[in-house]
């Protein structure tokens, strides 16, 4: 049984999830864990214009989250992912849909569109 707490947990995580932008930052830190601001804010730039003030507050959502940790580095804050989260939500949500009997039934699409063809 799924407790309220993991509930609002879950939530958290599909709302950090929703934005490009902070999917960009996740991205940015599984190709190298350890960045900091001024890293992130740069590569968000590549894609759009965006303040250190707003490239920070997508970084607290995803803290709140849990899927961005902060270590302290002398005056630097370094960012790393935590991808715990994100596997919690593939095993509760996704993992039960692609289960024996559903995956038979998009093999069995596929072989019919194969046909098809």
């Amino acid at each position: 049984m799924v407790t309220y707490v993991e509930v609002v947990q879950e939530d958290l995580v599909f709302k950090a999830l929703a934005d490009p932008t902070r999917r960009l930052l996740l991205d940015a830190l599984f190709e190298r864990d350890g960045r900091s601001l001024g890293e992130l804010e740069a590569i968000v730039n590549r894609s759009t214009e965006m303040s250190r003030f707003g490239v920070a507050k997508h970084l607290r959502l995803l803290e709140g989250a849990d899927l961005v940790i902060v270590q302290k580095s002398g005056r630097e804050r370094l960012h790393y992912l935590n991808p715990v989260p994100i596997r919690q939500i593939h095993d509760r949500w996704i993992d039960k849909y692609t289960e024996h009997h559903v995956r038979a039934l998009t093999d069995l699409k596929r072989l019919a569109e194969e046909d098809h063809d």
